[in-house]
């Protein structure tokens, strides 16, 4: 696991253990963003993008004034164009989020002058499918608006929280429950991502699932996932689902296995 030193702007691997910040946010056009390629250059360049060049130095920023030397951020900290590192990443990532000091999330669509928070409850970040395990997985959580104003915790903002993503305060605030197979997916239903694959791949770690990311299969991803699960657990609950017309396929799924979540 590579981590950013907050004030050398170099990549570094630790050995011993380093408490880390990590950084949950929307990923932006992949131009936009500030690249592992990038940060192999000698000084930070500004002109990548005003949005993702201000969403890298405001974490970078927060995780320094919090004491913190190391950041993780997942635009800039994985060689994307390695597939094995890629592969080591999704399937580490859940755990990374989980064994995080503290987790910011960057809200791009949050905030204006008057309340810096303004579309919290619209924003872009509740639809994606990465950024489930995102809130789940560590336990210090802080959103921040566009302008880095932070606006609240996942302790303090539980019930909101509970009431958009549907997910129960217990699991939000680490309490004991243990919820079904079907309730997790439930948690998963609707949102969005890139990649059809991602829609498995994001999953993993809520289900503690380790398997080989294959990019381009398409829909047996989350075939593979379920299959992955059934091995692990006799939950009978996997098989309560209905499919969507959110996600077309022109052979509607009459198997045991969901396409989707």
């Amino acid at each position: 696991m590579r981590l950013l030193h907050t004030s050398r702007l170099i990549l570094e691997t630790p050995t011993d253990g380093q408490p880390y910040a990590i950084l949950s946010h929307r990923w932006l056009a992949d131009h936009k963003e500030l690249s592992f390629q990038d940060l192999q250059r000698t000084q930070v360049p500004p002109k990548e993008g005003p949005h993702g060049f201000k969403k890298f130095q405001g974490a970078r920023d927060r995780a320094s004034l919090d004491g913190l030397d190391y950041i993780w951020i997942d635009t800039c900290c994985i060689d994307k164009t390695s597939s094995a590192e890629l592969s080591e990443a999704i399937n580490s990532m859940y755990a990374w989020y989980r064994d995080s000091a503290v987790c910011y999330v960057y809200l791009h669509d949050v905030g204006t002058e008057e309340d810096p928070q303004s579309g919290f409850e619209d924003t872009d970040w509740f639809q994606r499918g990465w950024t489930l395990q995102e809130l789940i997985a560590p336990d210090n959580v802080y959103f921040f608006n566009k302008n880095w104003i932070m606006i609240g915790s996942k302790a303090s903002f539980a019930s909101t929280l509970s009431e958009i993503t549907h997910i129960r305060q217990d699991v939000l605030l680490g309490n004991p429950y243990v919820p079904s197979i079907a309730e997790k997916m439930s948690w998963a239903a609707g949102r969005k991502t890139q990649k059809i694959e991602d829609r498995a791949y994001s999953l993993m770690g809520l289900f503690g699932i380790h398997m080989p990311i294959i990019y381009g299969e398409g829909e047996k991803a989350f075939r593979r996932l379920q299959l992955e699960i059934m091995k692990s657990s006799d939950d009978q609950t996997i098989f309560a689902w209905h499919d969507s017309l959110d996600y077309p396929n022109p052979v509607r799924n009459r198997g045991l296995l969901a396409s989707a979540p």
